[in-house]
């Protein structure tokens, strides 16, 4: 079995702790997953992996396909289930998505997508200054943090190009409405990292997550 990989407690969803919580955040990272997979990920049992996958099967938490991967009999590939899915930190976005929903009555889309884009900015001129001196791979795992504490389940992986991933949208019923937000992410991106930023995936064109590939200006 291999090391369990650690996890921050934001990236736990709601009312899930534990080794089943730890396998809903696998399953959110990187489905679909099989037994064997999970199993190895958390450093438990192949047993014990099964044993988690068949209760949040019950619950409605957990689906799964049938997979033939080489020779011999189906494998079984694991995934979230709407309901699985729904789990995981969607911040504000109930709240933010009725906001902007008067703000588009009474002023205009342009008038929501402005105010969005303001915010990014603000933000954005924060965290530059939070990140002054830091190099650029020290910015990237910074941002990856924040990302984190905001809901996003995000990751930074070094190499040329760097890839953050962004394993959970926090606020995807916004952008379903407002997809500009998303071009507006990548620039704002792009400011507080001081690099060119590629997205490569995209969780609103079905993927499971959003990739950045990052490439740094040269100093």
């Amino acid at each position: 079995m291999g090391a369990a990989l650690p996890l921050a407690d934001s990236e736990f969803p709601l009312g899930h702790k534990g080794q089943r919580g730890a396998v809903l955040v696998q399953l959110k990272r990187s489905q679909p997953l099989t037994a064997k997979e999970l199993a190895s990920r958390l450093g438990v049992s192949l047993n014990a992996a099964r044993h988690h996958l068949k209760e949040l099967q019950a619950e409605g938490l957990v689906r799964y396909d049938r997979s033939h991967r080489g020779v011999g009999a189906p494998a079984f590939s694991y995934r979230l289930s709407p309901a699985g899915e729904a789990l995981f930190p969607r911040r504000y976005q109930e709240t933010l998505t009725s906001l902007l929903d008067q703000i588009v009555e009474r002023e205009g889309r342009d008038a929501a997508v402005g105010l969005l884009e303001t915010h990014l900015g603000q933000l954005a001129e924060r965290l530059k200054a939070e990140l002054t001196g830091l190099s650029p791979h020290e910015r990237l795992a910074a941002v990856a943090r924040v990302r984190t504490e905001q809901g996003y389940m995000a990751e930074a992986t070094s190499g040329e190009p760097a890839v953050l991933t962004e394993h959970n949208c926090a606020i995807q019923a916004v952008a379903e409405r407002f997809p500009e937000i998303c071009a507006a992410e990548a620039r704002f991106l792009a400011e507080v990292l001081g690099a060119t930023v590629d997205r490569r995936g995209h969780i609103l064109s079905g993927c499971a997550a959003c990739d950045y590939h990052v490439r740094f200006k040269e100093s």
